[in-house]
């Protein structure tokens, strides 16, 4: 029995042993995890909106509020506003990051906007032509701006603030890198919410005919694009619903008259087509949210006979889905 007691011990301690290295395996997981953690939340989102009404910014802050359940977001209200844009940055700073992500919560990428924000950012070398302009106009908290441009009817709402101290043309001071993702495009969620909208309106849809309706810049090299990227959406959502057929274009609200004017007799003639066809016109407006370009197009519109979404992209929880997909391409 004597003899059996070293033997006793010697398991004993072994056990233990054994159930101590499992615990520190245990400790080093439980510190990989918290690691892997941290790492995630030190990568902050820079959201960037044109911004308008207290309800569509307050659009955008649900996005921004649900996006940011994986890590920091800030938001930048305006037209390549500097003021906003580096107070979102130094407040992402405050808060830790160590990486910051831009996510322009924007239409189309070829925009005049979205390349002087990019320039602002240290993100391109040249500066944009359009960025004096917009360092002109007045930017608020909300991305308000006066009439500094033609354009400023077209964006009617915002709230004008005293002029800017410093030079708007200027990039942006930061400690941490900067990376940029892309704007809506023709991203697969886009085509669904646009297909959805189409839906709530559709009652045969081998017999209607879906008309995407964007808001468009003024160079018509930019305006190709838009539309090719909308016509790469209209692809998606016919794999989606068969629809008679879906039409793209833009209606170019800030382009001189002249080629408003076009704009405007393209859109009545795609919604004449589809009535003399004996099909119903859908109108399905690609836009961030409703703020005034929709009333134009009903104005555009009169007289013909069609039907309208009653609700833009936003509100809509995928787009914070996308937010978190941008920033994740973005930070790679």
């Amino acid at each position: 029995m004597q003899r059996a007691r070293p033997i006793a011990i010697i398991t004993a301690l072994f056990i233990l042993g054994v159930s101590g290295a499992r615990s520190s395996h245990s400790v080093l997981r439980a510190n990989a995890r918290v690691d892997q953690t941290q790492a995630r939340a030190s990568i902050g989102i820079l959201l960037l909106a044109h911004g308008g009404q207290p309800e569509w910014n307050g659009h955008v802050e649900a996005i921004a509020t649900a996006a940011g359940a994986t890590g920091p977001v800030e938001v930048a209200f305006g037209m390549a506003s500097r003021p906003a844009i580096q107070g979102a940055v130094d407040r992402l700073e405050a808060r830790k990051v160590t990486e910051i992500v831009a996510v322009p919560l924007f239409i189309s990428s070829h925009s005049s906007v979205v390349t002087s924000t990019a320039y602002l950012l240290g993100l391109r070398p040249d500066m944009p032509a359009d960025l004096k302009v917009f360092a002109k106009m007045n930017h608020g908290p909300g991305g308000g701006h006066g009439a500094a441009t033609p354009a400023a009817d077209a964006h009617a709402g915002h709230a004008a603030t005293p002029a800017e101290t410093v030079d708007g043309t200027v990039p942006v001071k930061h400690t941490v890198p900067i990376r940029m993702g892309s704007a809506l495009d023709a991203h697969p969620i886009v085509a669904d919410i646009l297909t959805d909208r189409a839906a709530e309106l559709s009652q045969n849809p081998a017999n209607e005919v879906v008309i995407l309706v964007a808001h468009g810049p003024v160079k018509a090299d930019e305006d190709a694009k838009w539309v090719d990227n909308m016509q790469r959406l209209a692809a998606r959502m016919t794999k989606i619903r068969a629809f008679a057929r879906i039409e793209t274009l833009t209606v170019r609200d800030d382009a001189p008259a002249e080629i408003k004017a076009q704009a405007t007799a393209h859109l009545r003639a795609t919604v004449e087509k589809a009535t003399a066809e004996g099909k119903r016109a859908l109108i399905v407006p690609l836009l961030l949210s409703y703020g005034g370009i929709e009333k134009g197009i009903r104005r555009r519109l009169e007289g013909l006979d069609y039907a309208m979404s009653s609700q833009a992209l936003l509100p809509d929880a995928r787009l914070a889905t996308w937010v978190q997909e941008q920033a994740a391409r973005g930070s790679n």
